[in-house]
């Protein structure tokens, strides 16, 4: 069974699940990641941890804050900061839209999955909107019906 998130020529490395548990997206975009050596090598092992990231604008550049990427264990004597803020490499005009939208609608833009692209690193981001209680509570109960649904209708059909 192919996963409906997955795109041909990708190899996944992490995605935010939690992101779309408390966000509901209303855009997204794929940005390229200034990255170092050894963070690099830390991605190919997959240890990542989107924790509490999310992008910021400075002087009209988009940079990913609070993702951790472990330290590889072989980088020798000068190892990365697993938190260091990172480069996201997006067009001008992308940067200003997410920006003034950002700003203006009280909307956040959140990492959503990390991947492997033609062998560069991308990043999924989305513009969302935060759900409040109630939204996270429909969403429960319409999973719920759907999966109820599913298996009343394999009992069906055997």
């Amino acid at each position: 069974m192919s996963n409906p998130n997955r795109h041909a020529g990708e190899k996944l490395i992490a995605s935010n699940r939690n992101a779309r548990r408390l966000y509901e997206f209303l855009d997204t975009y794929e940005a390229g990641l200034v990255l170092m050596g050894s963070e690099l090598k830390s991605l190919r092992e997959g240890r990542v941890n989107f924790m509490d990231g999310y992008v910021r604008f400075q002087n009209h550049e988009a940079w990913l804050t609070g993702v951790h990427i472990a330290p590889y264990a072989n980088a020798g004597m000068d190892p990365h900061d697993p938190t260091r803020e990172r480069k996201l490499l997006l067009h001008h005009r992308e940067i200003d839209k997410l920006q003034a939208s950002a700003a203006q609608k009280g909307l956040t833009v959140v990492p959503v999955r990390l991947y492997f692209k033609n062998g560069r690193v991308k990043l999924e981001i989305a513009l969302g909107r935060g759900k409040n209680v109630h939204d996270r509570r429909d969403d429960l109960k319409e999973r719920d019906l759907q999966r109820d649904t599913q298996r009343q209708l394999a009992d069906w059909k055997h």
